[in-house]
């Protein structure tokens, strides 16, 4: 198959998704598909030849890319586009799209994540990985999933919705709980979440995450493990703990470095079967009730009791080959290239109106 594997973009989490979208694409590539990369936000500025001829470069348009400590300077990304328009489609996206059999959505954040993507090539009739547009945008907007988690009885820490700016900070301080969670609601990969002990903390953090924007959601910080749960098809594969660096959390830093900075996963995790029932009941639940399909990645915190409280599902979850989904269909007995294809297989059943 002709295979365009969307990456980059302009989001905060534009580094992750290089990666990903990369290594999608030499995945696909090493099994036979004609895939290239394409980034979302620069498109093929530099390509001059006959677009159908690109499915032929040697290469893949895959280059050297690595997730930095730090967030990306997206300012920098703008003004290296040789497009300055408001445009966050670079050049040829759209059409290179329309020539090939499926995209492989390996954005991560804004624009992937959200809905966006996905509804520009429901228009255009071409088929994507992952789940529609409206479910995306629904999982992607923390308050709305979390409306959703409450409506279908999935346990959810108590949370709270706010707007707010920079006067509103000393009354929230002293208003809102601590310990909580203060999180932007269209964020990921950690980034624009702070977890404040204090109240002291508690300003510094929704200071913070006003860089971000000014619609947030604080919820109450629940102590417990951390786990995540794979839904691949209709299946929930096994649980996955997260096990942060000593006397940190799990920060962007801590998700993507290796050594003393980065997190241990330990896959398949150390559980109960009862406990494992529980957290693949709820993300399934949880994927179901958003409509979501082909795949997704909830977050969980299993409390000393057993209980699994949901924190949010990621509709296109890091899919490096140490990503979090990766590691857990391995359990499965499923290589890396096995899964990419998988996922192609089952969006193009998905985007046909198929049961996946």
């Amino acid at each position: 198959m002709k295979i365009v594997v969307l990456g980059g973009g302009i989001s905060t989490e534009r580094h992750v998704s290089l990666v990903t979208g990369t290594s999608v694409c030499r995945a696909l590539r090493s099994i036979g598909h004609k895939a290239i990369f394409v980034d979302m936000f620069l498109g093929l500025e530099d390509y001059d030849g006959p677009l159908e001829a690109a499915f032929d470069a040697p290469d893949g348009f895959c280059g050297n890319v690595a997730i930095e400590k730090v967030a990306p300077d997206l300012d920098a990304v703008r003004a290296s586009r040789a497009d300055q328009s408001a445009s966050r489609l670079g050049k040829n996206v759209l059409a290179i799209c329309a020539l090939a059999d499926c995209v492989f959505l390996g954005l991560h954040g804004a624009d992937g994540e959200d809905g966006k993507i996905q509804a520009a090539l429901d228009l255009l009739g071409v088929p994507y990985t992952g789940s529609d547009y409206l479910g995306s945008a629904m999982a992607m907007d923390k308050a709305v999933a979390k409306r959703i988690m409450d409506s279908c009885g999935v346990r959810t820490p108590a949370w709270r919705e706010l707007s707010y700016t920079e006067e509103d900070i000393p009354r929230l301080a002293q208003e809102l709980p601590v310990p909580c969670a203060v999180k932007i609601v269209n964020g990921g990969s950690s980034i624009g979440v702070q977890l404040p002990d204090t109240r002291e903390e508690l300003a510094a953090a929704l200071r913070d995450v006003l860089r971000y924007g000014s619609r947030v959601v604080v919820e109450e910080k629940i102590v417990g493990r951390e786990m995540t749960v794979p839904v691949l098809g209709d299946k929930a594969l096994c649980p996955i703990e997260i096990v942060p660096p000593e006397g940190s959390s799990f920060d962007y830093v801590a998700k993507y470095q290796s050594g003393s900075e980065g997190a241990r996963e330990i896959c398949p995790a150390p559980i109960s079967d009862e406990e494992r029932q529980v957290l693949g009941e709820a993300a399934l639940k949880f994927h179901r009730a958003l409509g979501l399909t082909v795949y997704s990645r909830t977050d969980f915190i299993l409390d000393a009791e057993g209980r699994a409280w949901c924190l949010e599902v990621n509709t296109l979850p890091g899919m490096t080959p140490n990503s979090l989904i990766p590691k857990s269909a391995a359990v499965e007995g499923m290589s890396y290239p096995e899964l990419c294809e998988k996922i192609v297989e089952l969006s193009l059943r998905a985007r046909r109106g198929e049961r996946v």
